[in-house]
């Protein structure tokens, strides 16, 4: 496997991980594992808001597949 270039910060980052305890280490990834499920459902949550506000606009259209295939054509 080839040896990816680390930006030097992200690598002073990882020696510093390197030296907590291996408890600590494991609550670290379990803490920041988390927060990215908390991220991704903001993200998740501020796409729905939008999608709803593009229905309410009017500038959404519902159909089955066959219907978007039929428009395809067309």
């Amino acid at each position: 496997m080839a040896k990816e270039k680390v930006a030097p910060r992200f690598q002073e980052v990882i020696e510093l991980i390197e030296t907590l305890p291996p408890g600590d280490q494991a609550l670290l990834i379990e803490l920041i594992h988390r927060r990215l499920i908390q991220q991704r459902r903001a993200e998740l949550a501020a796409e729905i808001e939008e999608a709803r506000a593009a229905y309410l606009r009017g500038e959404v259209c519902r159909g089955t597949a066959a219907d978007l295939m039929k428009e395809l054509m067309e």
